[in-house]
């Protein structure tokens, strides 16, 4: 690939990225900001790509039910947190006293009970968006768009530079 040709497909990546990021905010998927901040254009030895971490597929299809990590109730506890979430308090019925003390206050108990619930419910059926068939509007629209750009681009480059080399035999 010709670092003009090069050049137009990375500008049209970040224009893409820029884009996709956009989407993820207005659908209201954005919690941590992790997945934004993992989009990455990156140059190769034949070309050029866009990058994103594991689950960002997951953000058209949701996640379908079955197995989870280990970790996966405290994925869920910090993706609460992210999203500003506070679940019910729930207080110890037992008195704190020298022989024991509880190990989280009332708020982190609701929290991680919450937390198992949600991870649970994804175990078991999935993701609500996975359970409604999936969305279209965060990436899978922009793709073609950016694609229909780079055709553009290039073949008016192409047109330049072939009227350049005629131009130039006469």
């Amino acid at each position: 690939m010709n670092e003009r040709a090069k050049h137009i497909v990375i500008n049209e990546l970040e224009a893409l990225k820029q884009r996709i990021a956009k989407n993820i905010v207005s659908s209201g998927q954005n919690a941590s900001g992790r997945t934004i901040a993992s989009l990455k254009v990156e140059e190769y030895d034949s070309g050029v790509r866009l990058l994103g971490r594991f689950p960002f597929g997951t953000l058209e299809t949701g996640r379908k039910p079955g197995k989870v990590p280990n970790s996966f109730i405290g994925i869920i506890e910090q993706w609460i947190r992210d999203k500003g979430i506070k679940a019910a308090p729930i207080p110890y019925i037992r008195i704190p006293s020298q022989n024991w003390q509880p190990k989280y206050n009332p708020q982190e108990r609701g929290d991680m009970s919450l937390a198992s619930a949600i991870a649970y419910k994804i175990k078991k059926e999935g993701t609500k968006l996975h359970r409604s068939g999936g969305r279209a509007d965060v990436y899978s629209k922009e793709i073609p768009l950016t694609l229909e750009n780079i055709r553009k681009r290039l073949t008016g480059m192409f047109k330049t530079e072939i009227q350049t080399i005629n131009i130039n035999a006469k």
